[in-house]
């Protein structure tokens, strides 16, 4: 939100075709991001539709959620939608990360693809919400011990800075704190 705020500020200094470009460019990334995650999905060999379709769905969501908030039928607080959105887009990425750390150690390019953590695969975890978690999370049932270190020394240190409050609310809520404190130590009027 920074970011696009500080572009924005910049594009309306430069006039209409900076504010033009501004907002082009910002669409067009996140367009290129959902097509570079869309892509993997129509890809899929063996999934059947199921992925496709859930993707389109996805896509048919967001659209009908957009156009309620433009025409101002629903209202949410994104501040909230932003923190939890981000929090999953967190943990999402560390599922690719250790999926990474996998196919480097399949291809003998890392150490130990015969070291591993757990090994449920003859437990046949075929539900739908054991696919849904392998689909957020993407832990599967033969996980090694490289691809949960890097999944855990992801997730921790990141979803620490990215929950903690901003600098200014913390020198806020020290400040808030201090002043009942300094209250009780003076005399009753």
């Amino acid at each position: 939100k920074g970011e696009l705020h500080d572009k924005m500020s910049a594009a309306v200094e430069i006039g209409t075709i900076g504010v033009f470009t501004a907002a082009l460019l910002a669409v067009g990334r996140e367009g290129l991001e959902t097509a570079l995650f869309l892509y993997p999905t129509f890809q899929a060999q063996g999934a059947g539709a199921g992925p496709a379709l859930g993707a389109l769905l996805g896509i048919l969501t967001s659209v009908v959620v957009g156009v309620l908030l433009y025409r101002g039928v629903v209202s949410m607080n994104l501040a909230a939608f932003f923190k939890v959105t981000g929090a999953a887009l967190i943990v999402i990425a560390a599922g690719v990360l250790a999926y990474g750390m996998h196919d480097l150690q399949e291809a003998g390019i890392l150490p130990g693809i015969d070291n591993l953590a757990w090994d449920i695969q003859g437990w046949e975890i075929t539900s739908w919400y054991g696919a849904l978690l392998k689909g957020i999370f993407n832990l599967g049932p033969q996980m090694t011990v490289l691809e949960i270190v890097v999944y855990v020394g992801y997730v921790v240190p990141t979803m620490v800075l990215f929950l903690r409050p901003p600098r200014g609310a913390r020198a806020n809520s020290a400040d808030s704190a201090a002043a009942p404190a300094a209250a009780v130590g003076e005399p009753a009027r």
